[in-house]
């Protein structure tokens, strides 16, 4: 079944998030007629690779054309003529940005199907959909309003007031070319006094009204503006690490470039008053009084609300490993996007963002040092669906790293090089209406490799870090780095399986994994977990830590296992304990696949056979790696074993997938079909052969299988020629 159709048949709430994906930069139209299609191709590459990316957007294109042309619907012919348009407009330019909006769509799709999976949310995942930040939300926009509505109602009392101002101005000079000693000169003066008491009165009512607009600004940036900055930034980090597709910058710019307006409109409010007070003043004019007050004020707000409004957009992440952002290799190109989300109402000159590494980093704090290889500096642009917003996006930064005296470098500490943390800072410096402002903003910690063999051990760096806390420079984090709890680890680890496979772990999976890493605490979320024992520590009896093992296992699934992982086909983390009680009492022929607790990336299958006697037997196949997986899919390999045994015409011991669905009816949608074209030779097949010894033990039987496969050609010399006895058996695996 298609992802596509997976996701129609979700119910109504988790639709909601599907629904909130789409939009104009990606229309549902568009995924729902072509869905086939877009699932088939590697937008990940392509959001990485320019010219990949040009013929993904020809293609889809000519796609959207012939759907559009087989429609018989008028106004959906129409609909679709015009979302072509629109995309030729929007991407024609930059078709890698449309390949990175699908790649995410799709990405978050499977969240969505994994989620659905799932009992229940993680307790993280929970936190950032809650209801009340939804509340908080409509507060805010009522909010901002509301401070809006009384702008505007401002700028009209200021009208007024210089209507009011005009007419006494008026009044005012034709009275000195009057009779001063006349009657009707005194009723003037009257008039005029009760005109300029009014005059006065509305004057002292505008400036409190601004005072009380300024306060609710103040209070309105302090008490739910900057929470929802921090909030945004921390689901940023939880994004970074798998978690829940980030949202929100938009809204976050709205109400940022809303509550700039008001504060801009504010201050050209100051500015009129202070015009109308060189015109007319008088003894006690609130206006000089109270306006260089006020303007003070408004100047701060507008200074720390820009300044605030400087934010990393996209975090530090090299195209080769876009789902693996804030590890940067040295000599490897990188990218990272700054965003100001406040719509300037003019700038002064062309605003240059420059970026430096590790700026004022205290000394000692690391044993290696870089520089930015490339140019680190370029001048922010506005985007057309940013509603006009400045950014720039950085494509080609480039680390290297600093040459030592004497060839050996300066403070050797105790961390490793992947539990140093490092930074890019962002700066810039503008004017805007007579204000300077300076400009800074900084990448959340990296970790810097030098050798892809780095970048687990670098992963699980950035893994911990963004889990356990949410400051933004905090340097010396594994210096003495905190301990995670289960639950909060365990949700973690799920969101790696989503991520990087396609589907996350279900309850039993990582009660499974609990107990691999802690043992018996497994079953108390609330169990503390350190770093040693996740990531540095290795497995009892085993050369490798838990991390490195998980590690690995992921790696195969998205190189070699995803259409079975996918499938929900792989069982995966089941100790040999737990693998027997589940195929003790199942029939002769049933097995599982699991993933192999002895190797790095091993993935094994154990079935069951029954003697003559009854008794129930588990053989378990040596561990297949990539070495072995690039050969034969592992569907085919299911579909093609055999084992040999005592002689007899090898067979497919593999009956049915745990607990009782039948092999092909499980697998046989991912087998690859036999070519048709025709050769000058007969076909050949890889065939995966295992021997088994009729006399081994029932406790611990295994099958060891022959690297690599034989071709048929060869099973048929060794059957002629080759008879099996104890001295040529191998030993048993067994892990």
């Amino acid at each position: 079944m298609s992802q596509w159709k997976q996701i129609q048949q979700l119910e109504i709430r988790l639709l909601e998030h599907v629904d909130y994906l789409y939009d104009d930069n990606f229309p549902m139209d568009i995924r729902q007629g072509l869905a086939g299609w877009i699932e088939a191709q590697d937008w990940d590459t392509a959001a990485n690779d320019e010219s990949m990316a040009t013929v993904f957007f020809t293609n889809l294109l000519s796609q959207l054309e012939r759907v559009r042309l087989q429609e018989q619907n008028f106004l959906q012919r129409h609909n679709m003529k015009i979302i072509q348009q629109q995309l030729q407009v929007k991407y024609t330019s930059t078709p890698a940005i449309m390949a990175r909006v699908i790649s995410t769509c799709l990405r978050e799709e499977r969240r969505i199907l994994a989620s659905a999976c799932m009992q229940e949310q993680g307790p993280l995942e929970k936190s950032l959909q809650s209801s009340v930040a939804l509340e908080r939300q409509k507060n805010m926009d009522n909010r901002v309003g509301i401070i809006r509505g009384s702008v505007q109602l401002m700028d009209q009392a200021v009208k007024c007031i210089e209507d009011m101002q005009d007419d006494f101005d008026f009044r005012y000079k034709t009275l000195q070319s009057r009779d001063k000693n006349s009657e009707m000169m005194k009723q003037e003066v009257t008039r005029l006094q009760e005109m300029l008491n009014r005059l006065d009165f509305k004057r002292k009512e505008i400036l409190s009204k601004m005072d009380v607009v300024i306060k609710e600004i103040d209070d309105l940036m302090t008490s739910q503006l900057s929470p929802e900055l921090q909030d945004w930034k921390r689901r940023q980090q939880i994004a970074a690490i798998g978690g829940p597709l980030l949202t929100g910058l938009d809204q976050l710019q709205s109400w940022f470039t809303l509550t700039a307006q008001s504060l801009f409109q504010i201050k050209r409010q100051l500015d009129k008053l202070g015009e109308l007070v060189v015109k007319v003043t008088y003894e006690s004019d609130p206006i000089p009084l109270q306006k260089p007050q006020i303007e003070e004020r408004v100047k701060y707000l507008i200074y720390h609300l820009i300044k605030s409004s400087f934010v990393v957009e996209k975090q530090p992440c090299m195209p080769t490993h876009p789902q693996k952002p804030l590890i940067i290799k040295t000599g490897v190109q990188f990218t990272t996007k700054v965003r100001l989300l406040v719509k300037l109402p003019e700038v002064d000159y062309q605003l240059k963002v420059k970026t430096t590494f590790d700026k004022d980093l205290p000394p000692g704090r690391v044993s290696r040092q870089f520089f930015i290889l490339t140019n680190n500096t370029k001048v922010m642009d506005i985007e057309d669906y940013s509603n006009g917003c400045l950014s720039v996006e950085f494509r080609h930064l480039q680390l290297k790293e600093k040459k030592y005296i004497n060839g050996t470098k300066g403070n050797e500490g105790l961390l490793s090089v992947t539990e140093e943390l490092h930074s890019l800072s962002f700066e810039a410096c503008f004017t805007v209406q007579g204000l300077t402002i300076d400009l800074e903003t900084c990448s959340l910690p990296l970790v810097v490799i030098s050798n892809v063999s780095q970048l687990p051990g670098g992963w699980a760096s950035v893994m911990w870090y963004n889990l356990l806390t949410d400051e933004p420079r905090n340097m010396a984090f594994f210096g003495n780095p905190p301990r995670a709890t289960w639950s909060q680890l365990s949700e973690v680890l799920s969101w790696q399986f989503s991520t990087f496979a396609g589907r996350g772990l279900n309850k039993e999976q990582l009660s499974m994994l609990g107990e691999k890493l802690i043992g018996q605490h497994a079953s108390c979320s609330d169990y503390q977990v350190s770093w040693s024992k996740f990531c540095k520590e290795n497995i009892l009896g085993k050369p490798f830590s838990f991390w490195m093992w998980l590690d690995s296992i992921l790696e195969l699934i998205k190189k070699h296992l995803l259409p079975v992982w996918t499938e929900n086909y792989i069982m995966g983390f089941v100790s040999k304990e737990m693998e027997r009680t589940l195929l003790k009492d199942k029939e002769q022929g049933t097995f599982l696949l699991r993933f192999s607790e002895s190797h790095l990336g091993g993935i094994t299958f154990t079935w069951v056979e029954h003697n003559e006697n009854a008794d129930v037997r588990l053989n378990s196949v040596e561990p297949y790696t990539k070495n072995r997986l690039s050969a034969i899919p592992f569907a085919d390999i299911i579909r093609d074993y055999k084992v040999i045994s005592d002689g007899v015409v090898p067979e497919n011991p593999l009956k049915f997938l745990y607990p009782n669905i039948p092999k092909d009816e499980a697998f046989g949608r991912l087998y690859n079909s036999p070519s048709s074209k025709v050769h000058p030779y007969l076909a050949s097949i890889l065939i995966p052969i295992s021997e088994l010894r009729s006399n081994v033990s029932t406790t611990s039987p295994s099958c060891q299988s022959p690297e690599p496969p034989m071709t048929p050609g060869e099973f048929d010399m060794l059957s002629e020629h080759l008879c099996f006895s104890m001295d040529t058996m191998s030993p048993p695996y067994s892990e």
